[in-house]
């Protein structure tokens, strides 16, 4: 097997770590900052309307080593284009990025994204400059249109929004793999450590997540578990699995059977 680095790269740059998380639900900034270290993630999502901007009290922002992280603000909580637009507005102007998972919601109850006015935003944020990484359903027509306009990469849902479902269509994914040349994430919907390796095994650039880790009895431990899953996934991916078979067929050599 080859020894060589097995990176990859979202609109030019490029990352060793496929495991992307999240940052919301920790108990403390600093179980927060333990986890992400746990992790071994590179690119790590903030809520926007969740930071304070306000460096003068405490904040998250002051337990992220900018250094260390590529820092993705994310819109959730937006439910129109024109709102998730004047998000990622305002985390360039902070100082934040440019660099932006773009989320707009359809409803509350499913956190389901509404295609529509993400194809909308996606478009005005591309045009502005934005890096943007779009959250959308499993649809290969939406991500096939949604890297027409520019977008760095897709980030089709495995279940819905902190679930734990892990990925109820497989098959879409594939599809969408195989439909699209930009970096293909998996987020939401992860709810285990092997939910995580499937992600990989099906060749999956990178996974995303948040509750899976956060929503942990023990976060620290279960951002290692996620770590290691991503890893032997990713393995098993390139080393290639064997077809599946209806029957047996023996794992030793049938030659030289005493009869």
């Amino acid at each position: 097997m080859t020894t060589q680095k097995d990176t990859w790269t979202i609109a030019g740059r490029e990352f060793t770590s496929r495991l992307m998380v999240g940052t919301g639900k920790y108990a403390s900034f600093q179980q927060t900052a333990e986890a992400l270290e746990a992790s071994g993630a590179e690119i790590i999502t903030v809520a926007v309307r969740r930071v304070n901007l306000d460096r003068s009290k405490e904040s998250l922002l002051d337990y992220i080593d900018p250094r260390k992280y590529t820092l993705l603000p994310n819109t959730a909580g937006c439910y129109t284009a024109d709102d998730a637009v004047r998000t990622c507005r305002l985390a360039r102007e902070a100082g934040m990025s440019d660099f932006v998972k773009l989320e707009v919601l359809g409803d509350e109850k499913t956190l389901f994204p509404d295609n529509e006015e993400l194809l909308k935003a996606a478009r005005i944020l591309v045009k502005e400059g934005f890096t943007v990484l779009p959250y959308t359903s499993d649809d290969v027509i939406m991500c096939r249109k949604l890297e027409d306009i520019g977008c760095a990469a897709v980030m089709p849902l495995g279940a819905p929004i902190g679930s734990g479902l892990g990925i109820r269509n497989p098959y879409n994914i594939r599809i969408i793999l195989e439909s699209v040349k930009i970096p293909v994430i998996v987020d939401a919907g992860v709810g285990s450590a092997s939910d995580a390796a499937v992600a990989m095994e099906l060749g999956c650039a990178g996974v995303l997540m948040n509750t899976a880790i956060a929503g942990a009895r023990d976060p620290i431990a279960m951002a290692r578990a996620m770590k290691l899953a991503v890893e032997a996934g990713r393995l098993s991916y390139k080393a290639g699995r064997i077809p599946r078979k209806l029957y047996a067929n023996a794992s030793s050599p049938l030659d030289g059977m005493i009869v």
